[in-house]
């Protein structure tokens, strides 16, 4: 099958919002009194906020502490530190290769998409100078179950109106690669920590990335 889109998570793919999103959580935590580190944050990758928020709840042992409302307000204040860091971000924050490999998709007539979770994904794009790159951009709001499950990945299929399995995925998460993998499209891992399936093509980090690499694989798997 011919390729036809590339379609990419936002944070640790395009920019390292990642880091962000850590910063902001980490905030909130030591606010509650909660344990958070780095290796907890793993876990957070490609996961919704508030699965994100009962994932650092249970791992404090206190997810059943709180009501409903007040982990919603959690949420909502976790939100406020992010897009306040948000505000931060420039184009020097587009992560090595990731500009020329989306250009060079365009100029070979090929969509792009994004597959976040992060409802603040376009003001992201925004602030880094690419949101005019991305024909599709996934609504998270209307997405209904986080990564692992393959639904952002076929919602932006669907969009682009491009069958799953002519697209490749781009993920830096072990979720996203089993939701990209479900799905049925090509995936592309970078330097994850492989805890399940393996992508199809994995690299250390976005600097090793090209579209004649991208382009050769996908071929050769179709072989």
């Amino acid at each position: 099958m011919e390729l036809k889109a590339l379609v990419f998570d936002l944070d640790g793919v395009i920019t390292d919002s990642a880091e962000l999103h850590y910063q902001a959580w980490k905030k909130l935590a030591t606010e509650l009194g909660l344990t958070f580190d780095r290796e907890q944050n793993e876990a957070l990758k490609g996961v919704s906020r508030m699965d994100s928020l009962e994932i650092i709840l249970k791992n404090n042992h206190c997810s059943d502490a709180y009501s409903a409302e007040e982990k919603e307000t959690f949420a909502f204040r976790k939100n406020e530190y992010y897009k306040e860091l948000v505000e931060t971000l420039t184009e020097k924050d587009i992560l090595p290769g990731i500009k020329a490999l989306v250009l060079d998709a365009r100029a070979k007539g090929l969509k792009t998409a994004i597959a976040s979770v992060s409802k603040n994904a376009p003001r992201v794009l925004e602030r880094i100078g690419l949101a005019d790159y991305f024909d599709v951009i996934a609504d998270a709001a209307k997405v209904r179950n986080s990564k692992p499950d393959p639904e952002i990945f076929l919602t932006c299929a669907q969009q682009l109106g491009i069958d799953p399995r002519a697209c490749i995925g781009l993920e830096d998460s072990q979720a996203g690669i089993e939701g990209i993998l479900s799905a049925k499209m090509y995936a592309v891992g970078i330097n994850v920590t492989v805890t399940g399936s393996s992508p199809d093509l994995m690299v250390g980090s976005t600097g090793e990335l090209s579209l004649d690499l991208l382009l050769k694989n996908f071929v050769a798997k179709g072989e």
